[in-house]
Order: C-alpha cells, then structure tokens, then sequence
C-alpha cells in the first residue's frame, strides 16, 4: 500500500514539474519565469529528499541542501538585477 502512495506521490510531483515548466516557457514576463524557476527547484527538491528516503542514502539529503542553498542565491540575485539592475 505504501508503496503506491509513493509512485502516486512521485507521479503527481513530477506532473507539477511538467506544468511549471510549461509555466516557465510561456511567462509573460521575466519576473513569472523566474517565479516558475524558484517553483522548479523547490519542487525538484522535493524529488531530490524522495530520491533519498526510497533508496536509504542520506546522502542526497546533503545535495539536496547544498541544490537549495544555491538556488536561493541564484533567485534572490536575479530578483536584484530584475528590480534594479546589478
């Protein structure tokens, strides 16, 4: 049983994956995409920590951190340059 509530979880996550980056590719404007950018990292993320839990390796928890940690730089710089220019 739990099994199949992770593949459905797994499936459903990779489903929002999709759409955010159709999301991504369509933005009006630079600030969506980048909005759809900051939800693809958070939600490959989320694949990044099942990745760890289904395979016992707590390993992928750390690049997981490390992936997030970069993402937020990268964000909040792009954030800066849209507001005003670097």
């Amino acid at each position: 049983m739990a099994d199949i509530l992770f593949q459905a979880a797994i499936a459903i996550t990779l489903l929002a994956l999709v759409i955010t980056f159709i999301r991504m590719l369509i933005g009006p404007d630079p600030v969506s995409r980048t909005v759809a950018l900051d939800g693809m990292t958070i939600i490959s993320l989320s694949v990044i920590v099942w990745l760890a839990f289904w395979s016992g390796r707590g390993i992928y928890i750390d690049v997981a951190l490390v992936y997030g940690l970069i993402s937020f730089t990268g964000v909040v710089a792009l954030a800066r340059y849209l507001e005003r220019g670097l």
